[in-house]
C-alpha cells in the first residue's frame, strides 16, 4: 500500500496544516510507514470550530427537515458500504486488527449510520393537552449545537459511527479529533459525507495529538458538547477542562468486564463466548471479558477446554482472513501489556502464553500471545486493572452471591457477561450487576437500537439507540396560553 498523506478536512475540503508538520504512522504489524497525518494545533481547531459554528448558526443543516437530513445520512451509509474493502484495508494497516474483525467494524458503521438516518426521519417532540382548558404544553427537541467528538484508536470508524451520525441526525454540526495513530478512516468518513451531500462546515476533522488538538476542542467556547471515548485518565481531564465553559460532556471510558460461567451453562457456547470476549482484537477493547469467573463445579473442565482451544488460535498477519489475533497497536502499548504479564508471572506462571513475539518473517514484535492466568486473587493487579491486551484472569466462585460480589468488585461499570440456562439466575444477576450492559449467553454483542455506555468509572451518557440520539439534543418547553392573561398585580393593570 502506498503511503497515504492527509490534510485536515474542513468545510468539505482538504485544508493544509498550518504548522506544515505531519505525523507518520507505521503499520504496527509490519513496521512500514503507511500514512502521514497533518499535525494540527490550536489554530487548526479554531478554523474548524468557526466553520462548524457558522454552519450551525447560519447554515441549512439544522434548518432542514428531518427527511432531508435522513436522505443525506442514508446516502452516506450507501457510500460507506460501497467502499467497505478500501476502508477495511486502511484500518487493518493502521490498527493491526485481523481482516474479518475489521470488516465487521465497517459493517457496524454502515448499520449505525442507517439507523441514525431513520431516527432523524422519526424525531419528534411531545404535546401535553392536560394542563388545563386554556393551555397546551410542547416539548421540542433541538440540536445541542457544535459537538466535539474525540475518537480512540481501537475501533476508529465504528466508534466514530456510534457518535457522528446521531449528532448529525439531530441537526448538530461536528468537529472530530481521531487518534493520531488511526486517523485514516475518520478522514475518509468525512470525505464520503461531503460526497453524500452534507453541507459545508457540518462535519470537520482535525488530526493531531491530544494536547494540541483534543484539549483545544474541549476548551473552545464555540463547542457546546464533547463526546469522548478513551481512557479514564483522559476522561477525568476532559471533565475538568469542560468546566471552564460549562459544556455538556458524555464519556465512554475503560472497563474490566467479568465473564461469569455458572455450573448449568451450555459450556460449548460459554467457551466460544469467552474466547471472543478476551481475544477478539487482542483484548484491546473496553468491554473485553478480561476476568473469567468460573463456578467450582465446572471450573477445572472448562479451564482445560479453554486452554486447548486457546492453543489453536492463529497469531499472525492481520491482512489474512485466517488470522485470529493480529498485532498490538504500537510498541509502547506492547511493552505496557507485557509489564502486566511479567509482574503477574512473579506470583504464578501463566497457564498458556505470556510472551511477545514476531510470529512470521516480515512482522514486528508487537504480537502478544493469548495469555491466561489461573486462580487470580481479587486484590491482584490482573483482577483490578484494565490491561487492554489478550490477557485473561481466571477466578473461581462457589455461589451466585459470590459471583455477583466478584463481578462488582471493580471501579469500572461498562459491561459483564453471564452464561446460564436458568431464567432466575439470568434475571437476578442482570439486575444486580453494576454495569451499563449485561450480556446473557452472548458476548461483545449489540445492535443500533440498543444504548451503549457505562456506570461508575466507565463514564456517563450513552451511544446508539434513542438515548444516544437524545444526548445530542436539548429539550425546550413551550407553553401556549389561549385565554386572556390574568394579571399577577391587578392594581397595576388599571
Amino acid at each position: 500500500m502506498a503511503v497515504r498523506e492527509y490534510q485536515h478536512f474542513i468545510d468539505n475540503d482538504w485544508r493544509a496544516v498550518r504548522t506544515g508538520a505531519f505525523i507518520a504512522r507505521e503499520n504496527p504489524a509490519t513496521g512500514e510507514t503507511i500514512a502521514r497525518f497533518a499535525e494540527g494545533d490550536a489554530s487548526d481547531v479554531e478554523v474548524a470550530v468557526v466553520s462548524a459554528r457558522r454552519a450551525f448558526d447560519a447554515g441549512p443543516w439544522p434548518r432542514m427537515s428531518a427527511q432531508e437530513r435522513a436522505a443525506v445520512l442514508f446516502g452516506l451509509a450507501d457510500l460507506l458500504e460501497a467502499e467497505l474493502q478500501r476502508l477495511t484495508d486502511i484500518e487493518i494497516a493502521e490498527v493491526g486488527k485481523p481482516r474479518r474483525f475489521v470488516e465487521g467494524d465497517i459493517g457496524a458503521a454502515v448499520a449505525y449510520t442507517r439507523h441514525a438516518a431513520g431516527m432523524a426521519a422519526q424525531a419528534h417532540g411531545q404535546v401535553f393537552t392536560n394542563l388545563g382548558p386554556d393551555k397546551t404544553g410542547l416539548v421540542i427537541r433541538e440540536p445541542v449545537g457544535v459537538v466535539g467528538v474525540i475518537v480512540p484508536w481501537n475501533f476508529p470508524i465504528e466508534i466514530m459511527a456510534k457518535k457522528v451520525p446521531f449528532a448529525l441526525a439531530s441537526g448538530c454540526t461536528v468537529v472530530v479529533k481521531p487518534s493520531e495513530m488511526t486517523s485514516g478512516t475518520a478522514l475518509e468518513f468525512a470525505r464520503l459525507a461531503a460526497k453524500a451531500g452534507l453541507p459545508k462546515g457540518v462535519l470537520n476533522v482535525v488530526t493531531g495529538r491530544g494536547l494540541e488538538v483534543g484539549e483545544q476542542i474541549v476548551r473552545h467556547p464555540g463547542v457546546n458538547m464533547v463526546s469522548f471515548t478513551g481512557s479514564s485518565a483522559v476522561g477525568r481531564r476532559i471533565i475538568a477542562a469542560s468546566a471552564e465553559t460549562t459544556k455538556r460532556v458524555t464519556l465512554e471510558l475503560g472497563g474490566k468486564a467479568a465473564n461469569i460461567v455458572f455450573d448449568d451453562a451450555n459450556l460449548d457456547d460459554a467457551l466460544q463466548g469467552t474466547l471472543k470476549s478476551i481475544f477478539a482484537f487482542q483484548g484491546q477493547c473496553c468491554v473485553a471479558g478480561s476476568r473469567l469467573l468460573l463456578q467450582e463445579g465446572i471450573a477445572e473442565t472448562f479451564a482445560q477446554r479453554l486452554l486447548a482451544h486457546t492453543a489453536k488460535l492463529k497469531l499472525g498477519d492481520p491482512r489474512l482472513r485466517e488470522t485470529d489475533l493480529g498485532s498490538m497497536i504500537s510498541a509502547p502499548h506492547t511493552d505496557k501489556v507485557m509489564g502486566y504479564v511479567k509482574r503477574a508471572a512473579r506470583q504464578s506462571e501463566p497457564l498458556i502464553g505470556g510472551e511477545a513475539m514476531a510470529p512470521a518473517a516480515g512482522l514486528t514484535g508487537n504480537f502478544v500471545q493469548p495469555t491466561i492466568f489461573g486462580d487470580v486473587a481479587m486484590d491482584s493487579e490482573l483482577f483490578t486493572e484494565e490491561v487492554f491486551g489478550p490477557v485473561l484472569a481466571i477466578t473461581r466462585f462457589k455461589t451466585n452471591e459470590e459471583a455477583i460480589d466478584l463481578a462488582n468488585a471493580t471501579r469500572y461499570g461498562l459491561a459483564n457477561s453471564l452464561w446460564t440456562q436458568s431464567l432466575a439466575t439470568s434475571l437476578t444477576c442482570s439486575r444486580r450487576l453494576k454495569s451499563g450492559i449485561v450480556w446473557v449467553n452472548t458476548a461483545l454483542d449489540g445492535a443500533p437500537q440498543l444504548p451503549f455506555g457505562g456506570t461508575k468509572g466507565s463514564g456517563f451518557g450513552r451511544e446508539l439507540g434513542e438515548a444516544g440520539f437524545e444526548d445530542f439534543t436539548e429539550p425546550k418547553t413551550v407553553i401556549l396560553a389561549t385565554a386572556h392573561y390574568a394579571p399577577a398585580f391587578p392594581g397595576a393593570a388599571q
